[in-house]
């Protein structure tokens, strides 16, 4: 949706499990000397101003990068992660926030690639100049869900793909199992994570998307969640998730290490909870 723009929820409790499997994948692609690509179908900026008035009106990231940097000495499976975000930071004080193409293009090589894309007139403008002068990365201004099929098989051809739309059309759901169907077509050696918000009981799809990706003629499907509140009947997103197709080896048994102190640091009142399971079990 053209309005969405995710500085309003930089930094947030939900950015922290995305980018916290983000990472993970990252560096298990980065186990091997050959090359591989990051896709993002939905780019955003790349980079937030924490105390810009988007993000000071909601203040989020209070409720999640701010926790949990507060509890890094605790997650030194983060530590790229965290020298990403002290980057763009001057000593304890926290004004920045990288978004995904930031986080990705940190922590890739020299050989790697990166495709980005963003149809938001303004974000794919902010995208281009935060990620200006580096030889790695192609930006495409076009609809991410059209866009990831269509760019597929990529060169090189082993690499990750991050799904991670707005969902405030309702259609986005639909959209995401439509897209991963034509993408795995193409690109069936491909990791892809689907990130997905968990939201009020009335308005919560996330259920209905799983079954239809787990319907899919996939190879595997691991789902982790993390939810920090309680959930509510109608509004609100008190958790989110992220469904992963090719899941690299031993990704599950690090996310059920890292869930519960990932949970512990953004919800230390004990609300919500989480979970790592096999939607479809590998061979």
């Amino acid at each position: 949706m053209l309005s969405y723009r995710h500085s309003f929820h930089a930094g947030n409790h939900a950015d922290m499990l995305k980018h916290a499997v983000q990472a993970l994948i990252l560096d298990k692609l980065k186990a091997k000397a050959k090359p591989f690509i990051y896709l993002d179908s939905h780019s955003g900026a790349g980079l937030y101003d924490l105390h810009g008035d988007e993000a000071r009106k909601t203040a989020e990231f209070r409720g999640g990068i701010e926790r949990l940097l507060a509890a890094r000495n605790d997650f030194s499976e983060l530590a790229d992660f965290f020298a990403v975000i002290n980057s763009h930071n001057r000593g304890t004080a926290l004004r920045h926030y990288p978004g995904s193409p930031e986080i990705a293009r940190q922590l890739m090589r020299e050989q790697d690639r990166l495709m980005l894309m963003e149809l938001h007139n303004n974000e794919v403008e902010i995208l281009k100049a935060n990620m200006a002068g580096d030889p790695r990365i192609a930006i495409h201004h076009r609809d991410g869900f059209e866009g990831l099929p269509a760019l597929l098989p990529p060169t090189p051809a082993r690499g990750l793909a991050l799904i991670d739309p707005s969902y405030e059309l309702k259609t986005d759901y639909d959209r995401v199992v439509s897209s991963i169907r034509q993408a795995n077509e193409r690109w069936p050696i491909g990791c892809y994570a689907i990130w997905y918000p968990r939201l009020g009981k009335q308005r919560d799809q996330s259920a209905t998307m799983l079954r239809q990706l787990a319907a899919l003629p996939l190879k595997n499907l691991l789902v982790a969640e993390l939810s920090v509140a309680p959930q509510s009947a109608e509004f609100g997103m008190h958790g989110s998730g992220m469904a992963i197709l090719n899941a690299p080896w031993q990704l599950d048994s690090q996310l059920a290490s890292l869930l519960p102190r990932l949970h512990d640091a953004l919800a230390p009142d004990g609300a919500g909870d989480w979970s790592v399971r096999w939607l479809i079990e590998p061979d």
